[in-house]
């Protein structure tokens, strides 16, 4: 049994259809343990807040654990090890999944503060990084403003968006794969 913890971005209310939900679901119908937590005020996050969450969140079961944040949650994972929010040994495996840049985090003054933090980072665990080629809330790319910069393992999809429900990503079996064999390659989902 691996355990997973799930984190959501802004606005993010955790809908049904979310690729989010698709993945526990699967998950725990496999035996899995799956921490899919709403986090604090969605729509006007407070970045202190989410870090005590998550950091609530890591302190749960033993055993591996895998972490998969999604847009902010990607930058709150940068934020929490920039920190020392996230220690060794809280995940095994992390992918972080279609984080906005800068430019895009800053012109909305509700995730402001979620703006990446600057500086080098030593990423816990075995780090992936998945985003869309033409995601609107990167569109710097992903590969340039997070990949190279921090040195992570980076996939670019090509058409996929930022990887939501408006992209088409309700079912994405690839991202269960990686799920249980992190060696799999994270693909578009099927059309």
């Amino acid at each position: 049994m691996t355990a997973y913890l799930i984190l959501h971005g802004w606005q993010n209310h955790r809908p049904e259809g979310h690729w989010q939900h698709w993945l526990a679901d699967r998950l725990r119908a496999l035996g899995h343990q799956v921490t899919y937590p709403q986090l604090s005020d969605a729509d006007d996050p407070d970045l202190e807040v989410w870090l005590g969450e998550l950091r609530r969140h890591l302190d749960g079961p033993d055993g591996p654990r895998v972490v998969l944040a999604h847009s902010a949650s990607a930058l709150l994972w940068l934020h929490a090890v920039a920190r020392g929010v996230v220690r060794d040994g809280d995940a095994d495996r992390v992918l972080l999944i279609a984080p906005p840049s800068a430019s895009v985090v800053v012109q909305h003054p509700e995730i402001a503060e979620f703006a990446p933090p600057p500086g080098e980072l030593t990423l816990p665990g075995a780090t992936r990084l998945v985003a869309g080629d033409d995601d609107p809330y990167c569109p710097e790319g992903a590969l340039a403003v997070f990949g190279e910069p921090f040195g992570i393992d980076t996939e670019i999809i090509a058409g996929a968006g930022h990887l939501d429900l408006d992209a088409g990503y309700g079912s994405w079996p690839a991202v269960l794969e990686w799920c249980l064999d992190g060696t799999a390659r994270l693909t578009a989902r099927p059309v």
